[in-house]
């Protein structure tokens, strides 16, 4: 990155993979950007679903899950890195009725991700966040990579839409992601970088 370029933060933003982005993980994918900082990045795709449910996921970890609202959430492959931890992305705890949970991030925006085990443990007695988004794995890019990726048209940024996370069917995730930007259509996007 130039000295002379403003630094830019993602956080609570979406990467949204351009077309021409042939990878097995992240074509076609929608990544929520949990943090982004001059030391560099970390996010959640949201739009692949693994073939495991969630009461299934709960089943490995000796719990029950006691949400008939969650019962047929897909778990995501949320990225490459760390693909045997769970991340549970959730609405921000918002009183002192609600639980804080032992590992959590809070984003920007109203949003927070948990990765310890208590969040699980909630759900599991009935309870804990109302809207959830549950995922194995991660993305993360390092200090500069993900400024270098978009310079390179690999990706185009939005900031987020939290119902986009929770309430739209996987399947439509990525094209609404692009209706963002105003795009309706990905097959017009030019695979090219330009530069002035």
């Amino acid at each position: 990155m130039a000295a002379d370029s403003a630094p830019i933060n993602l956080t609570h933003h979406f990467l949204i993979a351009m077309p021409g982005l042939n990878d097995e993980l992240f074509g076609r994918s929608v990544v929520f950007m949990c943090e982004h900082s001059e030391r560099g990045a970390l996010g959640l795709v949201i739009n692949k679903p693994s073939d495991i449910l969630l009461p299934r996921l709960f089943e490995k970890v000796d719990l029950k899950l006691n949400r008939e609202d969650l019962m047929d959430l897909p778990v995501f492959q949320g990225g490459p890195v760390q693909t045997e931890r769970g991340f549970v992305l959730h609405e921000a705890v918002s009183g002192p009725e609600d639980t804080v949970y032992a590992s959590t991030l809070t984003i920007p925006g109203g949003l927070e991700m948990t990765t310890s085990k208590d969040v699980l443990e909630a759900m599991s007695s009935g309870a804990g966040p109302r809207r959830v988004f549950v995922s194995l794995g991660y993305a993360s890019w390092g200090q500069g990579q993900l400024e270098s990726e978009i310079a390179e048209n690999s990706w185009l940024t939005v900031p987020a839409d939290v119902d986009l996370i929770f309430d739209v069917p996987v399947a439509e995730r990525y094209e609404r992601a692009l209706a963002l930007l105003g795009l309706h259509q990905a097959w017009r996007l030019s695979p090219d970088a330009g530069h002035a």
